[in-house]
């Protein structure tokens, strides 16, 4: 049966709202109806609204679907990532590909459809809740100003692990492995895999390196020095964006979160594929003649 679709637009990208019409046709082209066409950052929808919805169509980059994941993950609707960003790691869909499958994807075929796990973080002071969220990549807490150097105390399931002074920690789940955690040099982890992994960032040590825990460990990050006692400083960051400001004594946990985020899969797609092409993973030197 054909599909009933949500088209999300990132308003802020030219090349997605000029490609907006041919989606549109597309949808329509493959026997699907469009239920409505929102801009990305646009009001909250209500449950009674995105009745009837089968799919939602993501116009942007990667942090478009991401920040559409968090939006829609409780409403357990599949997203449809197209790039029109840079990279387009997470979005599998170039407007090539998905001319190429619509008649399947909108037809209403089925869907080879990714769960990926979030992230459930909250950072707490003095035994209150100071700000919660969700992460699908990543939370980290950065030192921020004046720069120097912060410490942190890690908490792992209740036992007590290592102690960082350097510029912070990243706690990424798999699907976020490639994003600041590799940079920061921590493990590439496959996404399939239940798993979180602990980065330190520029740690003042010589003998801190990542390390992969389970994805239903409870991982709590203690704040025992932290930049600027106003609360301007050290910050606690979900998937790119400022989530709280940390202080001396804080505490940040962070668990599974028991829903998922739906991704729509290029039939034609391939991780290891993306990885090679768009991460570079393992390019050879570039030698003479080439």
């Amino acid at each position: 049966m054909p599909r009933t679709v949500l088209l999300i637009t990132n308003a802020a990208k030219p090349d997605a709202v000029a490609a907006l019409p041919q989606v549109r046709a597309m949808v329509r082209g493959a026997g699907g109806q469009v239920a409505a066409e929102i801009a990305a950052d646009s009001a909250p929808l209500e449950s009674s609204q995105l009745r009837g919805v089968d799919l939602a169509v993501v116009l942007g980059g990667d942090g478009t679907l991401l920040s559409q994941a968090r939006r829609f993950v409780a409403h357990g609707l599949p997203l449809l990532g197209v790039n029109l960003g840079k990279l387009g790691y997470m979005a599998e869909f170039d407007l090539e590909a998905l001319r190429q499958h619509a008649a399947s994807l909108f037809g209403g075929a089925p869907l080879d459809v990714l769960d990926r796990p979030l992230l459930t973080v909250e950072a707490q002071r003095a035994g209150r809740v100071l700000a919660s969220g969700l992460a699908l990549n990543d939370a980290v807490v950065t030192a921020g100003p004046p720069y120097r150097m912060i410490a942190l105390s890690v908490r792992i399931d209740g036992h007590a692990g290592p102690r960082i002074e350097g510029d912070g920690l990243i706690v990424s789940t798999p699907i976020g492995s490639t994003a600041y955690n590799v940079s920061a040099g921590g493990p590439i982890v496959a996404p399939d895999v239940p798993a979180m992994v602990v980065t330190p960032i520029a740690a003042h040590s010589l003998s801190f390196r990542p390390v992969v825990v389970s994805l239903g460990s409870t991982l709590e990050i203690g704040i025992d020095r932290a930049n600027r006692a106003d609360g301007s400083g050290t910050t606690l960051v979900l998937d790119g964006q400022a989530a709280a400001q940390l202080l001396d004594g804080d505490t940040v946990r962070i668990r599974r979160n028991g829903t998922s985020a739906h991704f729509v899969r290029n039939p034609a797609g391939s991780y290891w594929a993306t990885l090679i092409n768009k991460m570079r993973w393992a390019a050879p030197p570039v030698t003479r003649g080439h």
